[in-house]
């Protein structure tokens, strides 16, 4: 069988020359051609990515306006020729390809694997963001196909893993910030991690704030918890329990710790600020309910 994941290079490689040099579609064609003898000769399933530029070209408007909807942070202009081809690439699989032959999960993987090969150093998480938020507006599709083999658990009877989070709040002339992640979905959100046996929960969440974006805490309050399904492809559905704290630190640099979690970014925010960010609905009324502390806590303290 031939090589798809080949083909898609090939594609992908024609697809960046016409974008660079705003070549008309027939010259694509003739550019995956050559590109072809050149480097896929005998490997390369011709029928498959004739099939693919064409419906990448033919398409072009309706990817580019996912890509702007899925990613509006980014004008199209603003994303490298590489990454820009790669979504639309990975995009037209995702959407219009016969998902018998090429299920969501594939379409994505490759895409996610072209921007590791091809791309810059943040590609392949840049494109899993841009293609994770549209499969998830898809509603998933394919996602419990592994779930579908064995018998679905029972709410109560699914097993429970404890987590740890809190929102970190530091002062910095006359201002109070807080520390928070990006994640791949393009929301902001808080750090937290998994509690090992044996912690309890301050402990487990200083550990892991300290090994996620290098602060040391100190936990004030508890600020409440929340729960939540995930998916293992192996392990099946288990409820991930969240247990979040409000938490001093010194205003020191934060830096994530490099692809953990699914997360691309962390840094400071005024507190002013926060609230107009993008955050899960959620994690929303916690991030609220800590800045209301911190604002009544600060008003009690000018009146002393």
């Amino acid at each position: 069988m031939a090589n798809r994941h080949l083909s898609r290079s090939v594609v992908l490689q024609a697809l960046f020359e016409w974008d660079f040099k705003s070549l008309t579609k027939e010259q694509a064609q003739a550019c995956l051609s050559r590109i072809t003898s050149e480097f896929a000769s005998g490997a390369a399933d011709t029928a498959f990515m004739e099939e693919l530029l064409g419906g990448v070209l033919s398409r072009r408007g309706d990817l580019d306006l996912v890509i702007e909807k899925a990613a509006p942070e980014w004008p199209l202009e603003r994303i490298s020729p590489v990454d820009r081809n790669i979504l639309r690439l990975g995009l037209y699989e995702l959407l219009f390809s016969d998902r018998n032959k090429v299920p969501a999960k594939v379409a994505i993987n490759e895409a996610i694997e072209l921007g590791k090969a091809y791309g810059g150093e943040n590609s392949g998480r840049f494109v899993n963001g841009v293609l994770g938020a549209v499969y998830k507006e898809l509603g998933e599709p394919g996602k419990d196909e592994v779930g579908k083999r064995r018998k679905d658990i029972p709410y109560d009877q699914m097993p429970v893993e404890y987590l740890g989070g809190a929102v970190v709040f530091a002062h910095h002339q006359g201002d109070v910030y807080l520390a928070l992640v990006h994640d791949i979905f393009g929301h902001w959100t808080l750090s937290k991690g998994r509690i090992e046996q044996g912690e309890n929960l301050e402990e487990g969440t200083i550990r892991e704030i300290k090994e996620e974006i290098g602060l040391s805490i100190k936990i004030l309050s508890s600020l409440g918890e929340n729960e939540y399904v995930a998916s293992d492809p192996k392990a099946g559905k288990k409820r991930k329990h969240v247990a979040y704290f409000l938490a001093e630190s010194p205003f020191v640099d934060v830096k994530l710790e490099e692809e953990k979690g699914g997360l691309d970014e962390a840094r400071w925010f005024r507190l002013k600020d926060a609230l107009e960010l993008n955050f899960y609905e959620d994690i929303l009324p916690i991030v609220t309910k800590a800045v209301q502390n911190l604002t009544e806590g600060s008003k009690k303290k000018h009146k002393k």
